[in-house]
């Protein structure tokens, strides 16, 4: 079920997501070639820690990492370990930070050094994606309004729209309902109200949208090699808007 947050709630919210933001900035400006992913995992833990925060994703559901680093083919959810980031690799760093009682969440793909141009334009319209889903996004617009979007704009630049994974609502629960689905029908959905509060993160792929799961049960990849790209943002949902507490 769909509950939208209380003014109150969301004054409680603002916190945990100013927290994402600035973690998420704060790694952007140190991340590069030769650091290794478990590496960008600390830098996430230290920032979280400092704020007074946890990192919500260690220890949920077993998931062993307070980020998810996710490079190249690696769509979501990989686990920081020894691997070495080089020149031209692009990095997603998926992270949700704990506060007051509830959660924040957001993700960036950083480019490493000079990326291909394909890699280049896949990063950048993927972050179109998420602004194009959101657009005219105010109280009373049918859920998968978003999804229909991001789907024609990814499409549209000829990449494709990974349908294993979705958005959410976020709030006391780092996942709640909704799912927001990156592709779907325009005018369908339940129609959200003001005060929801979801998490809209287009993962896009340069090959086909289709994935599989490592052994380790998180990292999810493209099944045909090619590199995938991913961007979030929480947002609360308004009578005339939205406003991004992520941004």
């Amino acid at each position: 079920m769909i509950r939208p947050k209380t003014e109150e709630e969301i004054a409680l919210m603002r916190e945990p997501c100013r927290i994402v933001k600035e973690c998420l900035a704060f790694v952007g400006e140190r991340i590069g070639a030769g650091m290794t992913t478990k590496e960008v995992d600390e830098l996430v833990y230290r920032f979280i820690k400092a704020e007074g925060a946890e990192p919500s994703c260690l220890g949920y559901c077993g998931y062993p990492a307070s980020a998810c680093v996710s490079v190249n083919e690696v769509v979501v959810h990989g686990i920081p370990d020894g691997r070495v980031l080089e020149e031209g690799d692009i990095v997603s760093v998926d992270l949700c930070a704990y506060k007051n009682g509830f959660h924040g969440d957001g993700a960036r793909t950083f480019r490493i050094g000079k990326v291909s141009e394909e890699n280049d334009r896949l990063v950048r319209v993927t972050e179109e994606c998420f602004f194009r889903g959101i657009d005219g996004l105010r109280a009373g617009t049918p859920l998968y309004d978003i999804s229909y979007k991001v789907q024609e704009h990814a499409e549209r630049n000829g990449f494709s729209v990974i349908r294993s994974y979705t958005g959410h609502g976020i709030g006391r629960e780092m996942h709640e309902d909704p799912a927001v689905p990156n592709f779907g029908r325009k005018g369908t959905g339940p129609r959200l109200e003001a005060g929801t509060v979801i998490c809209v993160e287009p993962m896009i792929a340069a090959g086909g949208w289709r994935v599989k799961v490592k052994g380790d049960g998180w990292t999810a990849y493209t099944t045909d090699g090619k590199c995938a790209a991913h961007y979030e943002n929480t947002l609360v949902v308004r009578e005339d808007g939205v406003e991004i507490l992520t941004l």
